[in-house]
């Protein structure tokens, strides 16, 4: 027995991993658009197309990704798709032409878009008395992906000349050093999870585990959006991804261009969204407890006080303690939600329609999130980047008050 609790935790230490990793080469694509604009002349609106195209890619991947592991089990989508983010990652470090970033840039979206709504499935059936609890664990070392990036992308660029001459003799010396150490480690995860967890309960698939041999059709997984509840709370979720990823994608060049923070102090204060990513331990075990919708409401609620905050401080004259406030209150709102919302999303899903469906969803919530960095970017150019962030506040403040109504009628 204790040989299998090892075995079960084993694969949440390993998917996390993962996750980690994912959320790392995600978010150090943010802090080095200033250095990407230099070094191939681009504007605001062409980094962030970019950034939509690797988030677009990653969004039609949810449900594929879903639907194999219903069928194949979640372990093999796993380990394939880390190692194909690897070798993406490993394509950053040679330099190319700027179309040949953004295509290793896809290449890494549909590695990376693989892992969640897949790692999300195993968990649950792992833990299924303690799915927020679990879940947000998983979330939260993901999350420190983007803690660690933006301070890894300062170090790099602002190394002293003993560290710069080491980094000088590797691969992608300059701003694509980072990426090295990605690909080696997302090569080495995928051979330790394939090791580790083929064979075990967490890698079946339905046909593996004596479920219904009849693989599930497209029209089963459409059929669920019949339920006006579950439709509105794909329309949550759908808001709060957009405001999120348009956050997350241009909050270093909002702090430096709009608040008029430097660029390190900008970098610094955007991993903050991200070191608060502990809350999810809380929010995801109260909600076991509770019940998920007190704890959506108000994580989404805060989220979105936050982003009208960060909109109207530049104008007030705030300096970087009131803004780093702000900015920390955003990452615990968002980030407090998230487990709560895939343990509630799996307790709607029958399994046998599990990873298909929550990969319908998840393709929805981040093609919505895909759109926002060129969104924003676009909005950004055309009239500044307050009113690009006060359409990012709009849709977060809809997502809180439409879960609000679907806690009242509950």
């Amino acid at each position: 027995m204790n040989r299998d609790r090892i075995g079960e935790y084993d694969a949440l230490v390993l998917v996390s991993l993962v996750w980690f990793l994912g959320k790392f080469v995600r978010y150090l694509f943010p802090p080095l658009f200033e250095s990407i604009q230099g070094a191939y002349g681009v504007s605001n609106a062409t980094v962030g197309t970019a950034f939509t195209g690797f988030m677009v890619v990653y969004a039609l991947l949810q449900f594929p990704s879903g639907a194999v592991a219903d069928r194949l089990g979640p372990v093999r989508v796993i380990v394939a798709g880390a190692l194909v983010a690897g070798a993406g990652s490993l394509a950053i470090v040679f330099d190319a032409p700027f179309a040949a970033l953004v295509a290793a840039m896809l290449i890494v979206g549909a590695g990376t878009g693989v892992h969640k709504t897949v790692s999300v499935r195993l968990i649950a059936r792992v833990y299924p008395a303690r799915t927020g609890r679990m879940l947000g664990a998983h979330d939260t070392l993901g999350a420190m992906g983007g803690v660690a990036a933006p301070a890894v992308v300062v170090a790099v660029l602002s190394a002293p000349p003993a560290i710069a001459a080491v980094l000088a003799r590797l691969p992608g010396a300059d701003w694509r050093a980072p990426f090295l150490l990605t690909g080696v480690l997302a090569v080495g995860l995928a051979v330790a999870t394939a090791v580790r967890l083929s064979g075990s309960p967490a890698a079946t698939g339905a046909t593996d585990d004596g479920g219904d041999d009849a693989d599930p059709d497209a029209r089963e997984y459409l059929r669920l959006f019949r339920d006006p509840r579950f439709s509105a709370f794909v329309l949550v979720t759908v808001g709060f991804s957009f405001a999120h990823n348009g956050l997350v994608a241009f909050l270093p060049l909002y702090l430096s261009e709009a608040a008029g923070l430097a660029t390190s102090t900008a970098n610094l204060l955007y991993s903050l969204v991200f070191a608060v990513t502990f809350v999810q331990l809380v929010t995801g075990d109260i909600s076991d407890r509770v019940g998920r919708f007190p704890v959506m409401v108000g994580t989404l609620g805060l989220a979105a006080a936050a982003l009208v905050a960060l909109v109207s401080l530049p104008d007030l004259g705030a300096g970087a303690v009131a803004t780093a406030i702000v900015v920390a209150a955003f990452g615990l709102g968002s980030h407090g939600f998230q487990p709560v919302r895939s343990a509630y999303l799996m307790e709607l899903l029958p399994e046998r329609l599990a990873g298909g469906g929550l990969g319908v969803v998840r393709t929805l919530l981040m093609g919505a999130g895909a759109l926002a960095p060129g969104a924003v970017g676009i909005v950004a150019d055309a009239v500044g980047f307050r009113p690009a962030f006060a359409l990012l506040a709009g849709s977060m403040g809809l997502a809180a008050v439409v879960a609000g109504g679907l806690w009242v009628t509950e």
